[in-house]
């Protein structure tokens, strides 16, 4: 690993100048960020220059190997299909923060869900808030997390215990006043990857980074769905759905194009955004007493397809619209 100043002056020197790393100097930086390596300064302006050039592929999947080598693994509950990891780091702003119901519809469909990230959001409603209300607590470390996967098919855990390093890199955001790489990084977290790897829910803003995760992906071995995020959570605007795209070990399949134009009929959603409100009209849709917007069964649909639960979309698709309506599981 070179001197952080050399690294610096590298990828220092602004969008057009700066230099990509290539994948082992990456590796070897990112390790360094995690685990406490680097002075306060220079991770400063490492974290600062990598944000104004952005990052490459080569350095998202350094990056990324890095990360997966500390990631405290986990065990499915369930061998036939792959558990469904989610992240949750925004939270819900202006509208009501739906991911909890797809968890929920995921989990009553025998499907393990682990949901990870931060138990607060900045003045948003974090998704923990809204697990809370729906019986679901956040699990304090691995052992917990495991339990409970094996007990309730679902949990929430936060990202410190499963990648300390990452956390910290996190935390940052409230001192340098912007995000920095581990944000993208944290969408990217697989706990199952040492026995076959989960299905990764992986939710964007900007369509610049949708295209560099779908490079990203493209190189990578796994299985992920990616698709534009609902103020930054990971589940489809149920007003309009976006595209859903499934990347397995490098092949990448349009599971549904995004919808265009204007919205004919809004759907009858939750009147406000706090935790309570939500949790209520979630359990109104679980029991059936109110519509789960069609996005939302679409992306309950992918999931089933991608974690394995059904072998082909169209089973999927029967089957999430039969489950949608407040059916039991048989």
């Amino acid at each position: 690993m070179e001197p952080f100043a050399a690294v610096i002056k590298e990828i220092g020197r602004g969008q057009r100048a700066a230099r990509d790393l290539g994948f082992e100097e990456a590796h070897a930086l990112f390790g360094a960020m995690l685990d406490g390596g680097v002075p306060e300064l220079e991770l400063g302006a490492i974290l600062l220059s990598l944000r104004y050039k952005t990052e490459a592929p080569a350095e998202l999947l350094g990056f990324h190997a890095a990360l997966d080598a500390r990631i405290a693994q986990l065990r499915s509950p369930n061998p036939r299909m792959r558990p469904v990891v989610i992240p949750s780091y925004n939270g819900a702003r202006r509208h009501a923060n739906l991911m909890p119901l797809l968890v929920l519809l995921l989990k009553r469909l025998g499907v393990p869900v682990l949901v990870h990230g931060v138990l607060e959001s900045e003045g948003r409603i974090a998704s923990p808030y809204v697990f809370r209300e729906l019986g679901i607590l956040p699990q304090a470390n691995v052992r917990l997390a495991q339990e409970a996967l094996e007990r309730d098919g679902a949990t929430f855990v936060p990202v410190g215990a499963l990648a300390p390093g990452l956390a910290n890199l996190l935390a940052l955001r409230g001192r340098l006043g912007v995000r920095n790489s581990a944000h993208t990084l944290a969408k990217l977290i697989d706990p199952f990857s040492a026995e076959g790897g989960g299905l990764r829910v992986v939710g964007v803003t900007h369509p610049a980074y949708a295209d560099k995760l779908r490079e990203f992906f493209a190189e990578s071995t796994g299985a992920a769905l990616l698709m534009r995020a609902t103020e930054g959570e990971a589940f489809a605007n149920p007003r309009r759905r976006p595209q859903i795209e499934l990347f397995r070990d490098g092949a990448a399949q349009v599971l549904f194009a995004a919808e265009h134009g204007s919205v004919r009929q809004p759907p009858d959603l939750p009147e406000d955004c706090d935790a309570r409100t939500t949790a209520r009209w979630v359990r109104a849709a679980l029991a059936g007493d109110a519509p789960v917007p069609q996005p939302i069964v679409n992306q309950l649909a992918a999931c089933l397809y991608g974690c394995g639960c059904c072998d082909s979309m169209a089973a999927a698709k029967a089957l999430a619209a039969v489950h949608a309506r407040g059916a039991e599981v048989a």
